[in-house]
C-alpha cells in the first residue's frame, strides 16, 4: 500500500507565496519521476511541475519563472514553491508520484485558493 500526503495549500492574496509538499510513503520500492497537477473547477486536470529522479524538470507555460518544484529523494517528498501567485492559480493541487515499475499513484489534493 502506498500512501501520498500533501500539505501547504491555503488561502493568500494575489503576489503572495505557498509551499507544497507530498510525503509519499508505504510499499514503493523506486520512484522515478514525481510532480504536481491541478484541476480548477470546470476544467480539465493539467500539469504544473514535474520533476526526474535525476533532477530534470518540467513546467507549464502559465507557471514558469513563479513556481519552483524540488525533491529530496531521502525522504520520498517534493516540493512546490509557489511565488507571485494568481488567482487563476487557484485550484485543487494534486501530487502525483511514478514508481519504476511504472505504476501512478496519486494524492488526495489540497486546496489552493488566491483572493484579495
Amino acid at each position: 500500500h502506498v500512501q501520498l500526503v500533501e500539505s501547504g495549500g491555503g488561502l493568500v492574496q494575489p503576489g503572495g507565496s505557498l509551499r507544497l509538499s507530498c510525503v509519499a510513503s508505504g510499499s514503493i520500492f523506486s520512484i522515478s519521476s514525481m510532480g504536481w497537477y491541478r484541476q480548477a473547477p470546470g476544467k480539465q486536470r493539467e500539469l504544473v511541475a514535474s520533476i526526474t529522479s535525476g533532477g530534470s524538470t518540467n513546467y507549464a507555460d502559465s507557471v514558469k519563472g513563479r513556481f519552483t518544484i524540488s525533491r529530496d529523494n531521502a525522504k520520498n517528498t517534493v516540493y512546490l514553491q509557489m511565488n507571485s501567485l494568481k488567482p487563476e492559480d487557484t485550484a485543487v493541487y494534486y501530487c502525483k508520484v511514478r514508481s519504476t515499475v511504472p505504476i501512478d499513484y496519486w494524492g488526495q489534493g489540497t486546496q489552493v485558493t488566491v483572493s484579495p
